[in-house]
């Protein structure tokens, strides 16, 4: 599971969203993003504060699912069930890493940086680190670009010829950057993946910076007037010299999380006086990464340039165009040029198209079109390796496991379109799978199938908790497989967390060439992969293996750039197996109206859904804590360890903090002598951004917090408690993907209708699995965002960049 970013304001959507109909551009839920205090939906201008602020729901009756019972304001709600909700507030959420965020324009974030412990965080961290390494030699073996976008005139043609020379590694002209291009900086040492030991002891502390750079920069930051608690971040980030640098570039501290443009200008004008101006090129060039960076916080993986200058503009850069140049040229980021897809056509990338088709291009002697994309070079990269890794799965025939006939025997013996499922993989690399919740049978089915074959198959879940559910359902399941292969099928666990299979916590762990030690790999929650978590797993695969990706298309996104899922599904480069199994009862029913746009009626004679109408915030939070902790256990039987509180926002009057300091002072009351916390309180833990564990806290010892997360014992190290651990009875939908309980308790506060969206609804409602409660304060609100408000769009190359190295007849 993943945190949520705050919400961004009009400014920032408009500034940084992609265009309609952009190749590469899809329509989906709305995103979340990886850790900045500043993070926002839609690239992170500035941020409305509501923190706080209560805002009273209008009076009238409220909008919801009509079968549901509703219980009147002034009822106990406890013969009350509940149902109904909505998307993320504008109030202030949590970084990825589990801190909470400001609202506004909040000065920087003052917590030093954890030094951390080695965890399963840093072998994620160091097996990506290995993963960019192989991405940038494979760049390094490229050719060239090719001529593409001679039609273009003025500054884009500029651009355009800056990009060809920054690529080919040439020196670009005089008119474009007036000074010669620097050396790009080299690729860093690749790590060796760690492979945690099986001891939930963690490991020794890596080294941090040294305590005189750390004080060096304490006085730097000081004399500009910054807060000194940045230091160990600072010196984190920029090295033994982050002294020099940052007087050197006093924009530098824009690197750092949680601080904006506005408070890394002023620290400049202490710093440097009278020699600062707007019109800095250090400023621009900082200016431009950091929009970059919250393009990608909003799940971009590149922006187009003229929305990119035209944010830069707003940013008061005077020459918008010149910073993207000028940020070119050093190479702290990449430009592109992409094809633009034209009626009947497939959308190729201007500069690897014409490459594969020879001279065919120019014997037509027309250009096509192309658009021209800039974004970080991670970020890029990775999403070439994963085009890279995806067409290799679809070009090459898996291995041979079992014969044809074992395969249709057991199709045969399957039902519906889990037959289906096991045909389409027989015969293919890669396959994608879409469903609802029920539809986990069908690749439970097809893991018994591969593993009575003799296959090393393994299922992979976003979380634990999607991990154990999916391993009880296969235990559970009552469609065993009947190979007549004599292969000797293959027992014990197969079901894993996605961040152990990759780090080495779990699964088979890797073969002599650094590969999985697996034939058939079933990615459950896809939706939630990102392009660097993807691009490490597609590069993880050995060649023959085959990759299922599973997952309900209507959810919401991954905390990171890109829509994987979306985009391998509206590429159609390899099959696609739509699920016929509907997820049953009132719930199922209202759900899947949801995904399609319809909040319906539906039938709830055994309390399933309930509405709980509230005007205002104050009372959204009472009405809350009265059926957690006791509507809901007595009239439904769910105890309070087993419902979930879902709300848009961490900030405001009816927030996760709000939320759950009155669930604590109900369900577990204590002084919080451990940074707030209490032995027996729920908990959420974020070891990494974009992941979320729920658990509950045992007891707090001088090494750290002590928490149990899935039947796994974790200690959080006390200087990582207040930004990785915060109270869990109550989650944003966000962090709540991947999960599924009993109860669960969706409040929409009156603030929370402009963040309303139908992917946020459908995930919020679809984690109940017995009963939905909904606390509704948003009338007319909540039926419109189901109707009328998709997903917000981001921009991504994966499309285009699959089209030339899938085969056309794919």
């Amino acid at each position: 599971m993943s945190t949520e970013p705050e919400a961004a304001a009009e400014e920032t959507a408009d500034a940084v969203g992609p265009g309609p109909g952009a190749p590469g551009t899809t329509d989906g839920p709305d995103a979340a993003h990886n850790g900045s205090a500043a993070a926002a939906h839609d690239g992170a201008e500035t941020t409305t504060a509501r923190d706080g602020a209560e805002t009273a729901a209008r009076s009238g009756a409220p909008s919801g699912p009509t079968g549901g019972t509703t219980a009147a304001p002034g009822d106990s709600a406890a013969e009350a069930g509940v149902g109904a909700s909505a998307e993320e507030a504008g109030t202030g959420e949590a970084t990825t890493d589990g801190t909470d965020t400001g609202t506004g324009t909040d000065a920087p974030d003052g917590s030093p940086a954890a030094a951390g412990e080695k965890s399963e965080a840093e072998a994620e961290l160091a097996a990506q680190r290995v993963e960019r390494e192989r991405i940038e030699r494979r760049k390094a073996e490229r050719q060239g670009p090719v001529d593409a976008g001679a039609k273009l005139s003025g500054t884009a043609a500029d651009l355009l010829a800056a990009v060809r020379a920054v690529e080919s590694g040439e020196k670009p002209v005089a008119p474009v950057f007036g000074a010669p291009e620097p050396a790009r900086r080299p690729a860093p040492e690749p790590a060796r993946q760690p492979r945690p030991a099986a001891s939930a002891e963690p490991a020794a502390a890596p080294g941090g910076p040294a305590p005189e750079t750390v004080q060096a920069v304490r006085r730097v930051l000081a004399e500009g007037g910054a807060p000194e608690t940045l230091a160990p971040q600072t010196a984190a980030l920029l090295g033994e010299g982050a002294e020099g640098a940052l007087r050197a570039d006093p924009w530098q501290l824009l690197r750092v999380t949680g601080v904006r443009p506005e408070q890394a200008d002023g620290f400049a004008r202490a710093l440097l006086g009278a020699e600062c101006g707007p019109d800095d090129e250090r400023r621009g060039r900082a200016v431009t990464v950091w929009l970059l960076e919250q393009a990608a916080l909003a799940g971009h993986t590149a922006l187009e340039l003229p929305r990119l200058t035209e944010t830069l503009a707003r940013r008061g850069v005077p020459d918008p165009d010149a910073a993207v140049q000028s940020t070119l040229a050093e190479g702290e980021a990449l430009a592109f040029q992409d094809a633009l897809e034209e009626p009947g056509g497939r959308a190729e990338s201007a500069s690897r198209g014409t490459q594969d088709t020879g001279e065919e291009g120019a014997a037509d002697g027309e250009e096509r079109p192309v658009r021209v994309l800039v974004g970080l070079e991670r970020y890029a990269l990775a999403e070439e390796s994963l085009a890279d890794g995806l067409a290799r799965l679809v070009n090459s025939a898996p291995k041979q496991d079992g014969s044809a006939a074992d395969w249709e025997q057991a199709a045969a013996a399957a039902r519906g379109s889990a037959a289906e499922l096991i045909r389409a993989v027989a015969g293919h690399g890669l396959v994608l799978h879409t469903g609802g919740e029920a539809s986990l049978a069908e690749p439970a089915a097809l893991l018994r199938t591969a593993r009575a074959l003799g296959l090393r198959a393994w299922a992979a879940a976003h979380g634990p908790l999607g991990r154990d559910r999916f391993a009880a359902l296969l235990d559970t399941s009552s469609e065993p497989a009947e190979p007549s292969s004599a292969e000797p099928a293959r027992t014990g666990p197969a079901a894993v967390a996605l961040a152990g299979l990759l780090s080495g916590a779990e699964g088979p762990g890797r073969d002599a060439e650094g590969t999985l030690d697996l034939d058939l790999l079933v990615v459950l929650d896809a939706p939630q992969l990102d392009v660097e978590s993807a691009a490490l797993l597609a590069e993880s695969l050995p060649d023959g293996a085959r990759l299922v990706l599973a997952g309900d298309p209507a959810v919401l996104w991954s905390a990171g750039p890109g829509r994987v899922f979306a985009d391998l599904l509206a590429a159609r480069v390899c099959p696609q197996v739509a699920s016929r199994r509907p997820d049953p009862g009132p719930l199922g029913e209202l759900v899947s109206g949801i995904g399609i746009g319809e909040l319906g009626q539906v039938e709830a004679p055994g309390k399933e859904v309930v509405i709980v109408p509230v005007r205002e915030a104050a009372e959204a939070v009472h009405r809350t804590v009265q059926l957690v902790a006791d509507s809901v256990p007595r009239a439904i039987g769910v105890p309070a360890e087993d419902t979930q509180v879902i709300t848009p926002g961490h900030g405001g009057a009816a927030g996760t903090r709000a939320l759950n300091a009155a669930l604590k002072e109900r369900l577990n009351p204590g002084p919080g002598r451990f940074g707030g916390f209490d032995p027996g309180d729920r908990v959420a833990y974020s070891p990494a951004p974009g992941r979320t564990l729920p658990g509950r806290v045992t007891k707090a010892e001088a090494d750290g917090l002590h928490l149990a997360c899935a039947g796994e014992t974790v200690v959080v190290p006390r200087d990582r408690v207040e930004q990785s651990v915060r109270h869990g009875w109550a989650l944003t939908a966000h962090q709540a993907v991947g999960g599924r309980w009993p109860a669960v308790v969706v409040v929409l506060p009156g603030d929370a209708a402009q963040s309303l969206s139908r992917p946020w609804v459908y995930t919020a409602f679809g984690r109940a699995a017995r009963h939905l409660s909904v606390v509704h304060g948003v009338e007319q609100a909540l039926p419109r965002a189901v109707a009328e408000v998709p997903a917000k769009p981001r921009t991504t190359r994966l499309p285009v960049l699959l089209a030339p190295q899938v085969p056309t007849d794919a």
